[in-house]
């Protein structure tokens, strides 16, 4: 699949279809504008300039959100450097509300409420899950 943000400068590619997107309640997710499928650094290619931005309210916050730096557009996040030595360079999102509409027919959309998750375990959801195009 590919994808760009809003201007074009900046151009994402995944090498296959995800299984499920997340639109998670946290704020970072909803205040950023972004549906997440979630994949292996491996798995996408990301091309163009973007500037990144870690959450300030989080001591060792996990993510680093990336946005074009033309358009705004958020792209995708990859791990901070503090998650990566914790996990390793094992996941990187990439924001789905960039694909078009027809492309993400029969994916499963799950909504994560990230703003009730402790941070540990799993999350839980805030309605139940549908699959796109139905």
């Amino acid at each position: 699949m590919k994808f760009s943000c809003l201007c074009g400068q900046v151009r994402v590619e995944i090498i296959s279809r995800p299984d499920f997107i997340h639109e998670c309640n946290c704020t970072l997710c909803s205040k950023s504008g972004a549906r997440w499928s979630y994949l292996h650094p491996s798995e996408a290619r990301v091309e163009g300039t973007t500037q990144g931005y870690s959450r300030d309210d989080k001591d060792d916050p996990a993510a680093e959100i990336h946005f074009c730096t033309t358009c705004g557009s958020t792209t995708h996040f990859v791990l901070t450097p503090h998650a990566v030595a914790q996990y390793g360079n094992s996941q990187m999102g990439v924001n789905m509300w960039l694909a078009d509409a027809q492309d993400l027919a029969g994916i499963e959309l799950r909504y994560p409420d990230g703003r009730g998750w402790s941070g540990e375990g799993g999350f839980g959801y805030v309605r139940d899950a549908y699959i796109i195009g139905n």
